[in-house]
Formats: C-alpha cells, sequence, structure tokens
C-alpha cells in the first residue's frame, strides 16, 4: 500500500514507519518546513497549505500529530497549542482528501483515552460517551474535525491510545530513572486505572486498521486494565526497586498543574473494537509489557 504519515518524528511514528516498511508498504512522510529526504513531502498546516497532489494514490493516510500534553505547564497559551495542534491540521487533511475525486480509503486519525474523562471503575468501550475536562474536550473537538473525510465516504479511525510504554521514550522515560533511585512509587492513592499498550502493540495495531474496515473510535490499549499502582509495581520488578513511595495527588497539582489531575483520572478502557476485529495482542498483561518495555 501507498501510506501517508503525519507526525512521523515522534515515538510512535517513527516505530510505525519501520514496521509499514518492514511489511513492504511505500511510505511517505509529510513534514513541516522543506522536505530533506526523499520520502519527506512539505506542508504547513498553521498556515492551512497542503498540496492535494500530495495525498493522489495514496490508499491510506495516518495523523499521529500533536503537542504533547505533558510537555509544558497548562497555562490558557498551551491549552490553545494543545488544542489547535490536533484540530487545525486534522481538519486541513480532512477536509483535503474530501475534495479530490479518488481519495485515500482509510484515515487513521490519533485521539487519546483522555476522551473519556475521569469514569472510576466504569468498563469503557467504544461505545462510551465523552468524559468532562479539558482533555475530553479537546479530543471530541479532534475527532470531529475529521468529519469531512467521513462525509466523503473515507474510513475514518481515531484511535484513541493510552500511555505507551517503551524503553525509547514516552511515560517510562520519565518513571524508569525515579524507580531505579528506590524513591519511586503511585500517584495519589494509585487505584485509579490507566490504560496502557507496548509500542510494538500499538503500531502493530495501527497497520491491523490500515488494512482493516473498522471505522469510528479504536481503543489501543491492552486487553487487561490495571491500575496506576500495579502498573509502577510491574514497572519496578523489572529494574528489582520497591514502588512504595506514593507522590500525594496535592504535590501532582504544586508540581504540574492541572495536568497533575488528569494524573489521578481513571479510565477502565478495553480494546473491543480491535479484539472484535481479530487484532491479536503480544503483552496482553502488564507484567508481559512491563518484560518487553524494560526487561528485555
Amino acid at each position: 500500500m501507498d501510506i501517508v504519515i503525519a507526525g512521523s518524528r515522534g515515538l510512535i511514528g517513527t516505530a510505525l514507519v519501520d514496521l509499514l516498511r518492514a511489511q513492504g508498504h511505500q511510505v511517505r512522510r509529510l513534514v513541516r518546513g522543506s522536505a530533506g529526504g526523499r520520502d519527506e513531502v512539505p506542508w504547513d498546516p498553521a498556515r492551512g497549505h497542503l498540496d492535494v497532489g500530495v495525498l493522489r494514490g495514496a490508499d491510506a493516510v495516518v495523523n499521529l500529530g500533536g503537542a504533547g500534553v505533558g510537555d509544558k505547564t497548562w497555562t490558557a497559551a498551551y491549552k490553545r497549542t494543545i488544542l489547535e495542534s490536533r484540530v487545525g491540521p486534522t481538519s486541513l487533511l480532512a477536509s483535503t482528501m474530501a475534495s479530490m475525486d479518488v481519495p485515500p480509503r482509510r484515515f487513521l486519525q490519533a485521539s487519546a483515552v483522555g476522551y473519556y474523562g475521569d469514569r472510576g471503575s466504569l468498563v469503557l468501550t467504544e461505545s462510551t460517551g465523552p468524559g468532562h475536562g479539558f482533555l475530553a474536550g479537546v479530543c471530541t473537538r479532534w475527532e470531529s474535525a475529521a468529519d469531512p473525510a467521513r462525509e466523503a465516504g473515507i474510513g475514518v479511525a481515531h484511535l484513541r491510545t493510552g500511555v505507551v510504554l517503551s524503553r525509547q521514550g514516552g511515560a517510562l522515560a520519565r518513571l524508569v530513572p525515579v524507580l531505579r533511585t528506590g524513591l519511586g512509587g503511585p500517584l495519589g492513592r494509585g487505584d485509579q486505572y490507566w490504560p496502557w499498550i507496548t509500542l510494538a502493540d500499538e503500531v502493530a495495531a495501527i497497520s491491523h486498521l490500515v488494512s482493516s474496515d473498522v471505522s469510528g473510535p479504536v481503543n489501543l490499549s491492552a486487553p487487561v486494565p490495571v491500575t496506576n499502582l500495579e502498573l509502577t509495581r510491574a514497572i519496578a520488578d523489572q529494574v528489582h526497586r520497591p514502588a512504595v513511595i506514593p507522590v500525594p495527588e496535592i504535590a501532582l497539582r504544586v508540581a504540574l498543574g492541572e495536568f497533575g489531575t488528569t494524573l489521578v483520572d481513571s479510565q477502565r478502557v478495553v480494546p473491543a473494537a480491535l479484539e472484535d476485529d481479530g487484532f491479536v495482542f503480544r503483552h496482553r498483561t502488564i507484567e508481559d509489557g512491563a518484560r518487553w518495555a524494560v526487561g528485555r
């Protein structure tokens, strides 16, 4: 297949490009600014510029871009950046595809489990409605931005991703060094459910969805949900350290502001759509996932 990817330089995008090429697909990467490589094509979503010719011949488009939600303090300005870096590029891609005589068959658009908000121990499938809070609002608008593509008959899947476990970066890049000191532990009470998935399963699931007919929201999270305490202990076991010192919720709020409060949100997410479509996870349990991500 011929696949165009935006957001190819991040943790997930880099691994996805490698996997798709290994599977024999042709990959073109949308990049901001000047294109430097043979597989790179420029676009400028901030200015609404995307040459429709870039998408001609593509079988699928995957958009993984967006400013990191935990990269900076959530000032009013940065919250706008989080929203606009998602909605604007998604809308541009969707409207451009919708204008084509022969558009790509598939549009895989990043989203997040933040869509569900704080839902306690309620089991969350793709049919569950949106929650409340800033991230839930962002995800709702993010997914709606793909409507032009959906209305044009393109198969649109929203990738509601959880915490991605990988030794190359992401959440573990911050968590593991702390746990190695023996000073780490659960966040808050630790009983909040944290949806997680290994990087290997994340990109395998996206590759699966490229050629699938599944449309609408798709939860990208492991089949066995765990709490923050269970996840932290599984990672700590792989670095042979205890995980007994909790980080008080008030400390998270002081250190991280509004973002810190989202770390104690509970989302008991299950990947119903993926499993119904026959996708098989390599890492179903947090013990398997932690061993792959940290203990190899």
